[in-house]
């Protein structure tokens, strides 16, 4: 699939190759779904509660007279069904876990092809670069323009700050522009706007990162491990195996 790359004028300097088998050659709408729910439950922090009536703030008094108003029947104004009363049925829980989870690989495989489902509707502006001189806001209404962004859009800047930070302050202050770090893409995000903006080098370092690694290569020879982590965990002693040797060497002096 050739994707064609624009510069900072909008206008078309090259094109860029991306593999579609790499991205699952088809989509897989199900699979897209089932990860956009995950993601999408786990931004819930689950701390939402409501007040009874006996939480409620306010005078107990009778508001007035149990006979010969020719009202209801009331007491306080605490009741369920007064406005600012409280609730029948409370929220109680003191943390709700609303928590999802997918394996590895099938959220990687669900990310790459909500990606292909962009490229396929025409909907991802692939850039030469994104690194602005100056933080302003009218260039970058200016691009958008040119880039025929009429609708919402995601931005994907480098998890370099000093190459994103004017792109960074020139979109926070445009309507229906979203950002987001290029190594943190998910089928969440990119679905959330209806185009993406990326810039080539952002995108290639995405498409080779640990995000391509949808095997068993995944869990056996994982991609952004920290140095050093598996000579650390080749020499880390087991502690039961420890406790006993200690303990059959207290043995043996005893004896």
């Amino acid at each position: 699939m050739q994707v064609p790359v624009y510069n900072l004028q909008g206008s078309e300097v090259g094109s860029y190759t991306i593999d579609e088998d790499s991205l699952g050659s088809t989509i897989n709408a199900s699979l897209i779904k089932q990860a956009y729910v995950m993601y999408h439950a786990n931004t819930r922090q689950g701390s939402a509660r409501t007040k009874k009536r006996s939480q409620v703030e306010g005078s107990t008094k009778k508001i007035y007279r149990q006979k010969g108003t020719g009202n209801a029947r009331h007491g306080d104004r605490k009741v369920a069904q007064m406005r600012g009363g409280g609730h029948a049925h409370s929220k109680k829980r003191t943390r709700e876990d609303y928590h999802l989870d997918m394996p590895k690989k099938m959220r990687r495989k669900a990310n790459r092809n909500a990606l292909l489902a962009k490229l396929m509707d025409n909907e991802v502006r692939v850039m030469d670069t994104l690194t602005l001189a100056t933080p302003k806001t009218k260039d970058f209404a200016t691009l958008l323009q040119a880039l025929k962004i009429d609708r919402t859009v995601l931005v994907a800047l480098s998890a370099d700050e000093g190459k994103a930070k004017n792109a960074r302050l020139s979109a926070r202050n445009v309507d229906d522009v979203a950002t987001c770090r290029a190594d943190q893409l998910t089928c969440f995000n990119m679905l959330n706007s209806r185009y993406l903006i990326i810039a080539k080098e952002d995108l290639e370092g995405w498409l080779m990162g640990p995000t391509s690694q949808t095997g068993k290569v995944a869990k056996v020879a994982p991609m952004g491990r920290a140095e050093g982590a598996e000579a650390k965990q080749a020499v880390k002693p087991d502690a039961r195996r420890e406790r006993a040797k200690a303990r059959r060497e207290a043995g043996k002096e005893k004896a």
